[in-house]
């Protein structure tokens, strides 16, 4: 049973990746008990385990803030997420409980064939496929890595994400197709060009910020 630590933490945490906590903003425990109505002992709990987790920074003697991912940082973690997560395609394409992705694949089905998605279920899907993935290649600490540089990525705000749903629909085939087929070379590639899409299509919806 969840306590009300545990509660404390979900809500603060939910809030953070959906944004009503923006990024860079300084943490006050008093205001945010006041708004969880809660006492300050499970939000100073629940701010220690995001401090862990990565959602919150705090130097010595400051105030804790909602970690901020420059566009930088940004970059380099889906470099870093190409490598891992294309091992982890690798892997996952030899193991033998590969019929965990079967229910994701034909929600991804459904989801193209539906033609226009909503931005939160095409990422709560995303968030599953890849880290089903990450479970099935067998390896705890990669997956972890893995969840770790995926939650930073979704700290990162930026709109624009929804006219990638099809073509991501699409790449989500590949990907399910080549571990499916237990082609652990193609599972690599399939997954490094879909993260290397992300990158792309970021970097192209800044520049059409900046032009306009």
């Amino acid at each position: 049973m969840a306590t009300l630590a545990d509660e404390t933490y979900d809500r603060i945490r939910n809030m953070i990746l959906a944004g009503e906590l923006k990024a860079g903003l300084a943490i006050q425990e008093n205001g945010l008990a006041k708004k969880l109505n809660v006492s300050r002992t499970p939000v100073r709990e629940a701010i220690g385990r995001l401090i862990t987790e990565g959602l919150i920074t705090r130097y010595a003697g400051q105030t804790p803030t909602v970690q901020t991912v420059s566009l930088t940082d940004y970059i380099e973690i889906l470099h870093m997420r190409r490598l891992l997560e294309g091992e982890a395609a690798a892997l996952a394409a030899k193991s033998s409980d590969k019929s965990r992705l079967e229910p994701i694949a034909v929600r991804n089905q459904q989801m193209i064939e539906a033609g226009e998605l909503g931005t939160d279920e095409y990422v709560a899907l995303d968030e599953e496929l890849h880290l089903t993935i990450a479970e099935l290649s067998g390896s705890r600490l990669l997956a972890q890595n893995i969840k770790d540089l995926r939650l930073k990525t979704r700290i990162f705000d930026l709109g624009g994400v929804t006219k990638r749903l099809v073509p991501s629909g699409q790449e989500h085939v590949d990907i399910l197709d080549a571990i499916h087929n237990g082609d652990s070379e193609m599972a690599r590639q399939k997954m490094a060009a879909h993260i290397e899409q992300v990158r792309r299509s970021i970097l192209e919806e800044l520049g059409n910020l900046f032009d306009n």
